[in-house]
């Protein structure tokens, strides 16, 4: 039974795969730059979702990695000539190792004072690229003419999907582990992980260092693709509604629901854009996501989930009743 799920997992996966690499040829560019910030989207997602879903604390502070890690390569690359290969790496580990400085001891306390801490953090950071050293992070205006690693919406589609698929692969993997067994234990109740032995500050600690880890590597390619950055587009509560509302939406702790989520908001706010152009579209999608998340709280995956387990459960009634009659 095991082994049948897991194939049929593969073969999932593999479809899944298999058809986005055929989009490029049966869509427009247009469409596929919408599907490059949702990828983007996603791996953003799947972040926040590692860390939330699985231990249950909720952050609101994801924008201060994702800031990390996109400024620290931009201001390698773009201010010191560091070469992209070396400066995408050393942001993410700028990123893990700045995190970790600033959420660890959060990582001690729970619930809403955690969640707090973390937004003070992505308002910290917010205020301090502002007004420390502007001459080298830009100020309020950030950085432009940040170089990109290729161009065009064909090569920038394939390279933010396969980054997508790799960061989803083995998140999805780690899920499956004793580790991701513990990580969702917490989740559930600290206090029996802990009172089974498991040091439960360590395993936070590597489901922040994973979530940092991926979120750093979204920053840091999605400023490479936008050639640009500024404070106000990352450390905006909107951006952080989007991720948050993404993860809930498509479904936490499962790492493809964030997946789903990102593509459903994303095309969900593109084709709002001509109709509302402001920021009024922001409350549309919410309500959408409410009422959404209302009638199925564990999101698209759980609905998706239920429907193929109808389709299965039919043929077998079917064959049930031609056998009796």
């Amino acid at each position: 039974m095991a082994a049948d799920i897991r194939l049929r997992h593969v073969l999932l996966w593999g479809l899944f795969i298999a058809g986005m690499c055929l989009l490029p040829f049966v869509t427009t560019p247009g469409t596929l730059r919408t599907v490059i910030f949702a990828n983007y989207l996603a791996i953003f997602a799947m972040s926040w979702d590692f860390l939330t879903g699985r231990t249950g604390y909720v952050s609101f502070g994801h924008p201060f990695l994702i800031g990390i890690g996109a400024y620290s390569t931009a201001i390698l690359s773009y201010r010191f000539g560091v070469p992209v290969a070396i400066s995408i790496p050393a942001a993410v580990l700028i990123t893990m190792l700045a995190g970790t400085l600033f959420f660890l001891p959060a990582l001690r306390i729970r619930g809403s004072y955690f969640a707090l801490v973390t937004l003070a953090f992505m308002e910290l950071m917010y205020q301090l690229v502002q007004v420390i050293r502007p001459d080298i992070t830009g100020g309020t205006r950030g950085i432009s003419g940040v170089q990109t690693l290729t161009s065009g919406a064909f090569n920038n589609f394939y390279l933010s999907f396969a980054l997508m698929v790799v960061i989803a692969i083995v998140l999805w993997t780690l899920t499956r582990t004793r580790l991701g067994t513990a990580l969702s234990a917490i989740g559930m109740n600290e206090e029996s992980v802990r009172g089974s032995g498991l040091n439960t500050t360590k395993l936070k600690l590597f489901s922040f260092m994973v979530s940092a880890c991926v979120a750093g590597i979204g920053g840091a390619f999605y400023v490479h693709y936008l050639g640009s950055i500024a404070p106000r587009a990352l450390f905006d509560i909107n951006f952080l509604f989007t991720i948050i509302v993404a993860a809930l939406i498509g479904g936490a702790s499962t790492i493809i629901g964030p997946m789903a989520g990102a593509f459903f908001l994303t095309f969900l706010l593109e084709y709002l854009r001509p109709v509302l152009p402001g920021s009024e579209r922001y409350f549309i999608y919410g309500a959408i996501a409410l009422v959404l998340y209302m009638y199925q709280p564990k999101g698209l995956y759980a609905i998706v989930e239920d429907l193929a387990g109808r389709v299965r459960r039919k043929p077998t009634q079917d064959t049930v009743r031609d056998r009796a009659a």
